[in-house]
């Protein structure tokens, strides 16, 4: 059944499998010889320079919160009140101190750390998850799988962010509780994402041309059908990391998300709106803009893997 479930997708091979020929007039065997999928994917990505910057400061920002230890002498919890509001450029502390007198800096820094777990262990847990239940309803169309859409469905009468607000609300502050808030809040949108793949796949030629062929249906989702699902699902995914940074500060600022003390560019822009009616602007600025350039670069590298991975693209 494997022999012939390969014959029968052999018709029609799919976005991850497929290849170019070289373009120019070069008839050597080595240029015309195809290359690895994922090295026209590297260059592809390579060529689209804000994607590239974008996933530098994700690396840098993702390095400076794990050795956030190494970079700074003080705790993220202790304050100097002596000093309280101190602006930029305080000697000993490069981005000043807040209403507590505790450096920026090193909140930033570890504040990293609670605030791209939040935004990224939630998409990683879903994505499993919704891909499952894209595949099972998408390309078997049972009364099962559309029934379980349509359930998912109801969760889409509530916009994303009060939704993720209501369950915070209702299972309590905490870093746990948020993230479990956020990774019921996606399930239905990565879910929907992975569905509509499926289906768009499903009535594509190599797929009908390998069910008349009698290939192992299981074999067929699986192997064929599941990378292109994945792809998409990927690129969306990692645009969601960006929207959920904005939601999990958002659900800290408003005192449903991490708790005080621990630091938290939610919490950090929370605490700098008390003193902005007093002329202080950095202790909510500096947050916040950090807030948006993460945000800003988790969509950019979403749309860098997106073209990355299109066949049309990797050619040009």
């Amino acid at each position: 059944m494997s022999a012939m479930t390969d014959a029968a997708v052999g018709m029609g091979r799919s976005l991850v499998g497929a290849r170019r020929a070289p373009a120019g007039g070069d008839m050597r065997a080595e240029s015309d010889a195809p290359q690895p999928q994922w090295r026209l994917a590297v260059r592809a990505f390579g060529r689209d320079k804000w994607a590239v910057v974008s996933l530098g400061v994700l690396v840098l920002v993702a390095l400076a919160a794990v050795f956030a230890p190494l970079l700074t002498p003080y705790s993220p919890v202790a304050g100097d009140p002596v000093n309280r509001l101190a602006g930029i450029g305080t000697d000993g502390h490069l981005l000043g101190l807040d209403g507590q007198g505790r450096d920026i800096w090193t909140r930033l820094l570890y504040g990293g750390r609670n605030s791209l777990t939040v935004a990224v262990v939630p998409v990683l847990v879903v994505f499993p998850l919704a891909l499952m239940i894209g595949l099972f309803a998408g390309y078997r169309r049972s009364r099962a799988g559309e029934t379980l859409m349509r359930i998912l469905d109801v969760l889409f009468a509530f916009p994303l962010v009060l939704l993720a607000i209501a369950l915070s609300a209702v299972l309590g502050a905490g870093l746990g509780n948020v993230m479990l808030a956020i990774g019921i809040t996606l399930v239905p949108y990565m879910a929907r994402v992975a569905y509509t793949a499926t289906v768009q796949e499903s009535s594509k030629d190599y797929i009908e041309a390998a069910r008349a062929y009698g290939a192992n249906p299981v074999l067929l989702m699986f192997r064929e059908l599941m990378p292109n699902v994945v792809v998409q699902l990927l690129v969306y995914a990692t645009t969601l990391c960006g929207l959920m940074i904005v939601v999990a500060s958002g659900l800290s600022f408003l005192g449903v998300g991490v708790i005080p003390p621990t630091p938290d560019w939610g919490i950090m822009t929370a605490d700098g709106k008390n003193v902005l009616l007093e002329g202080i602007y950095h202790v909510a600025t500096i947050p916040g803009l950090l807030i948006l350039v993460v945000s800003l670069a988790f969509n950019l590298v979403g749309d860098g893997i997106r073209d990355a991975l299109d066949p049309r693209k990797q050619t040009n």
